[in-house]
């Protein structure tokens, strides 16, 4: 399998839709803390069908919406 696109919107902290492109091969994702690198990872896991909330870090659903300020 190969990922090659990844689109998020109002998953978590990203509010706004944004698309992140995969090359084939390794990719890394890094930033500094809190900039959303473990919500990027959350995200795949729940559209590949993981909807345990404990393991995407979440006790309700309302954790994975996001809320805003």
């Amino acid at each position: 399998m190969h990922l090659k696109r990844l689109e998020i919107h109002g998953f978590k902290s990203f509010a706004d839709r944004i698309t992140l492109s995969f090359q084939k091969g390794i990719t890394a994702i890094v930033g500094p803390n809190g900039s959303g690198k473990s919500n990027i990872a959350d995200s795949l896991c729940w559209v590949m069908g993981e909807h345990n909330l404990r393991n995407i870090r979440g006790a309700k659903l309302e954790d994975i919406i996001f809320s805003g300020s």
